[in-house]
């Protein structure tokens, strides 16, 4: 007998088997198992009594209850859901509700000054269910004195009005379960298919590899928008463990959690570990329980680890993926023999993006021509994957699809080494390597060296023109409260730590980096400065 992998079912395995343990914390509030699968059918009852059955139904939310039962009420009923960034402008969220096909939105109202200008632009949409405005206060000072637009209901108002019961509902393993945007830093952000099978598969790998277990604790530290929290929001449903629901990211307040609540597990960008550790509150904070940390999103500077692992009591696990592998591919597996290596060496290690995961697929490194690099550590080529979490495509871009799924594989555009162990290491994005003088500098490896020096708490690499070499590196650096340093200590720093024209020729002093809502440096906003 043959039935779909969807990562759906396993919120059936925990209402059967766990139905009175805390599934979520969010704030003051607590769901059971049994609460939150009730919530959840109600969302799939009212969305299907408005015609949204089988429909592709947008979430605007932070990480919070609510934004969690988009995952499961939208999906159970048939339905696509497609999580949208809360960090774009007014925009861009109009081209991803325009371009989705949406039909529904559920959004919190935070974000009505934005929702109340796109409506009108928006025929495709009947429905718009708010998120924390019971009483219709903020929407009708958002209106403006307009008229009461049709269609528009708070979300507890039509979760109370609906019925809890459970439908049944033919799903396929191949169709799309989640439309995930991408950042489009450079371009348009495109709409990445992914399936049930997809999320299914990538869930399985997170379970196994973070060693996911009944009585974990999890912190949506990560945006659950981006690419579903990694598989997060599926993961720890699927042996009960419980889901606790962070609004917005707030390092003390993190601690306190990690604290009081006895998180277990996160995940997170190398820019949220850093936030960790240098939040106001860390002296004070007593951390004895060993969280379990992955992250990713771009590769963590080994001195951000070692601090993370000495002062946080984390135990990191590095992993690696793009929207389009949905998303994680790879991660740093550790094994005995490296309990040999000194800190700093374990660190380093740590750094690197690792081997395939179990049940992902294949992931190879190829050279221009199409041969695998040598596994020295030294020639580099393009990560290229395939296998059961490689996207379904682009939604309704066909040409984009084909530019980068070639001969089978998905070429995910970062330049990597292979280590003789068989341990990749990205080296940067094809679009970010330096060429200084015909030498390839790797940006990732400057910043590295930057990140060691005690002064720095952030760091960028980019190329910047130059009349003798063709291109140079130039450092963006944010230093830490209270600390000093002059461009002339910072180029000895680098000089006795790289080779000479791997060292910035100059050095730009800000008081932040731009970054994506998931921590990503965007360097092309720092080559226009």
């Amino acid at each position: 007998m043959k039935t779909p992998l969807t990562p759906l079912d396993w919120k059936r395995r925990a209402v059967s088997l766990y139905p009175t343990k805390i599934a979520v914390v969010d704030g003051d509030l607590t769901f059971t198992y049994r609460e939150f699968d009730e919530r959840t059918w109600r969302l799939s009852q009212a969305l299907r009594a408005r015609g949204h059955g089988g429909q592709h139904v947008a979430a605007l939310l932070y990480n919070t209850h609510e934004m969690l039962e988009c995952f499961y009420g939208i999906g159970q009923m048939g339905g696509v859901l497609v999580p949208i960034n809360t960090r774009l402008n007014a925009e861009e969220i109009f081209y991803i509700l325009e371009h989705s096909d949406a039909e529904a939105i559920i959004f919190d109202a935070d974000f009505l000054p934005i929702i109340t200008t796109l409506v009108h632009r928006l025929p495709k949409i009947q429905t718009y269910i708010v998120v924390g405005d019971e009483s219709g206060q903020r929407l009708r000072d958002a209106q403006s004195g307009a008229p009461e637009y049709l269609g528009w209901v708070p979300y507890e108002l039509l979760l109370a009005n609906a019925d809890a019961t459970p439908f049944a509902c033919e799903l396929d393993e191949d169709l799309p379960l989640t439309i995930n945007y991408t950042s489009g830093t450079t371009s348009r952000p495109k709409g990445v298919v992914l399936t049930h099978r997809n999320n299914y598969i990538n869930a399985a790998d997170v379970l196994f590899h973070m060693r996911v277990h009944h009585d974990d604790v999890y912190l949506h530290t990560l945006p659950m928008f981006h690419v579903n929290g990694w598989g997060s929001v599926w993961v720890f449903t699927a042996v009960g463990a419980t889901h606790v629901c962070l609004r917005r990211v707030d390092p003390d307040y993190i601690l306190s959690l990690f604290e009081n609540l006895g998180i277990t597990v996160a995940f997170g960008a190398p820019t949220v570990i850093n936030m960790l550790l240098n939040a106001t509150s860390l002296p004070e904070r007593k951390l004895t329980k060993t969280i379990r940390f992955a992250t990713a999103g771009s590769p963590p500077p080994a001195a951000v680890i070692e601090q993370a692992e000495r002062l946080l009591k984390m135990d990191i696990t590095h992993v690696y993926g793009l929207t389009e592998t949905t998303p994680l591919i790879t991660y740093c597996e550790w094994i005995d023999a490296f309990a040999k290596l000194s800190e700093e060496e374990t660190a380093n290690v740590k750094a690197r993006q690792g081997v395939e995961m179990v049940f992902s697929g294949e992931t190879r490194v190829f050279r221009s021509d199409g041969v695998d690099v040598a596994w020295d550590g030294s020639e580099i080529g393009e990560i290229a994957a395939r296998g059961n979490t490689v996207m379904e495509g682009y939604y309704k871009r066909p040409e984009e699809t084909a530019k980068v799924i070639r001969g089978g594989y998905f070429y995910t555009g970062d330049l990597a080494v292979v280590h003789p162990n068989g341990y990749i290491q990205i080296v940067d994005r094809a679009k970010d390597v330096i060429i200084s003088g015909g030498e390839n500098v790797s940006s990732v490896e400057v910043e590295g060296v930057l990140y060691q020096h005690p002064a720095i708490l952030e760091a960028g690499v980019v190329a910047v023109p130059h009349e003798k070499w063709g291109e140079v590196p130039k450092a963006f650096v944010v230093l830490k409260p209270g600390a000093t340093v002059s461009p002339d200590e910072l180029n000895v720093w680098c000089r006795e730590r790289l080779a000479h024209f791997k060292t910035p020729k100059e050095y730009a002093f800000v008081d932040a980096l731009p970054r994506t809502s998931t921590g990503k440096l965007q360097k092309y906003r720092l080559r226009q400065t």
